[in-house]
């Protein structure tokens, strides 16, 4: 009866009223931001439908863990295809293209794509301003204790400075070292940091946000050596692949350690734990096209998983989720009180985390813009996306050329149908024209100088000398 009752009183609850009833204390959160781990990456079934949104050769058994206490966002897109505008959406909770910060590159004036090329991208930000109200500057002024161990990318200025109590540093891709590759000694020195962070706040009783972000481990990483003989144990893995799936095995057991850190505390039950990443890995993401630097779903498509007070384990959502989501959410499940700033693109995903993955999203707009006016890693050259229920278009601006894509049923992007579905791709395209004028988002510029009979330069992909990864 007591249990019918429970049952029937949580069921009239409001979704936020239901989530913080099974966190009668502030919870905490622990955010862990992957580097360039695409939607497959790991060995979590991210679609219970889909066989090959798993690897075959990768194996992170903790990740799965998180994944059967937690719940899976089968539609989850990172703000960006790169790095640093993936960051700093995922943290103030507003678009690249809104902060005028859509490329990389760690200081540098130019953002990539200069010479005889067709278009002049715009002269991207690569500083995340101080005036910005941050997802930890809310916790902050909430009494939350805040926390960001490992890489920052989003500019020069201390991580304090943007709402972070503790912090190592605005590392970019070398770490506090500046080394070629930090990994995998700042894989474990930052969780060190971060577990001892949460054992001071949990004696104190204070709750806490600690956000830890990885750097690139999945080419070129140094994998520890009981790493790497575990991968050879396994028999099974490719030798191409043997150090990627040694370095995400690193990533997987310093994940554990925070896991297991959190039952040690006492502290399991009353703590959020989230697991994402800023954008697709380099090359193949199947089942999908495309990868990091694009704006295809291998490129934006990444996993998502969150565990905590409230949610189902093991549900699998098919609702669609982007990175601005994450200030909202947490805001909500911390109770924080204060307005969220003026600008913040993303909603709430609170409804759907209450109801097994159900539920809908409020945003300020209905479509999910990707504006990513920069040469990289993909032919089409500077390009932005939209997506709206079951469609996609891309918008390619060397040529003025539109792709749609019906993603729902194709989502590995073959089936081109703009010349089938005139009216459609004309309609989201002035959506997202709309879009961009609203957020004055900047745009390429056609180049004067382009002289089609001369060689088009590789692009220049942004970073630094010294301490820079393959993985940005």
């Amino acid at each position: 009866m007591k249990t019918t009752l429970a049952l029937i009183t949580t069921l009239l609850l409001t979704p936020l009223a239901a989530l913080q009833a099974a966190a009668p204390q502030r919870p905490n959160f622990v955010f862990i931001l992957g580097e360039g781990h695409g939607w497959s990456s790991t060995s979590v079934r991210m679609d219970d439908a889909v066989p090959e949104s798993r690897s075959t050769f990768v194996r992170t058994p903790n990740f799965e863990k998180l994944a059967q206490a937690g719940m899976r966002f089968a539609n989850f897109y990172a703000p960006s295809p790169r790095c640093t505008p993936s960051r700093v959406a995922l943290f103030t909770g507003k678009s690249p293209a809104q902060l005028h910060m859509t490329f990389i590159g760690e200081g540098k004036k130019d953002s990539g794509g200069v010479g005889n090329t067709r278009v002049i991208p715009p002269s991207a930000s690569m500083e995340l301003p101080v005036s910005e109200t941050t997802l930890a500057k809310l916790l902050q002024h909430a009494d939350y204790a805040t926390a960001h161990f490992g890489k920052w990318h989003m500019g020069r200025a201390n991580p304090s400075q943007h709402g972070y109590d503790e912090n190592d540093g605005a590392n970019g891709n070398g770490g506090p070292d500046n080394v070629d590759n930090p990994h995998p000694k700042q894989l474990f020195a930052m969780t060190g940091r971060g577990m001892e962070f949460m054992a001071r706040q949990a004696k104190a009783g204070k709750p806490f946000y600690l956000q830890l972000s990885h750097y690139a481990s999945r080419h070129g990483g140094d994998a520890r050596p009981e790493s790497i003989a575990a991968v050879k144990d396994w028999g099974s893995v490719d030798e191409r692949d043997s150090g990627t799936a040694a370095a995400d095995l690193d990533l997987d057991v310093a994940f554990g350690m925070v896991l297991k850190k959190l039952d040690e505390l006492g502290i399991a039950n009353n703590t959020y734990v989230i697991f994402t990443t800023d954008h697709g890995t380099p090359g193949k993401n199947p089942p999908f096209a495309g990868g990091k630097g694009t704006v295809s779903e291998g490129g934006l498509r990444v996993p998502f998983i969150i565990r905590g007070p409230g949610i189902r384990p093991g549900a699998c959502s098919h609702v669609r989720a982007i990175g601005e989501d994450l200030v909202p959410t947490i805001a909500a499940l911390a109770h924080v009180t204060e307005p969220l700033p003026k600008g913040v693109e993303g909603g709430s995903l609170v409804s759907v985390l209450a109801n097994a993955g159900n539920g809908t999203v409020k945003r300020s707009r209905e479509e999910f813009v990707v504006h990513f006016p920069h040469y990289d890693k993909d032919s089409i050259g500077p390009a932005s996306a939209i997506l709206l229920g079951d469609f996609k278009l891309i918008r390619v601006y060397e040529t003025g050329a539109l792709q749609l894509f019906n993603i729902a049923q194709d989502p590995g992007e073959r089936r081109d149908l703009a010349q089938q579905m005139p009216d459609k791709a004309k309609e989201l395209n002035q959506r997202l024209s709309d879009y961009l004028a609203a957020v004055n988002a900047q745009m390429p510029t056609p180049n004067p100088n382009y002289d089609p009979s001369k060689p088009t330069p590789e692009p220049k992909r942004g970073g630094r000398g010294k301490g820079r990864n393959k993985d940005q």
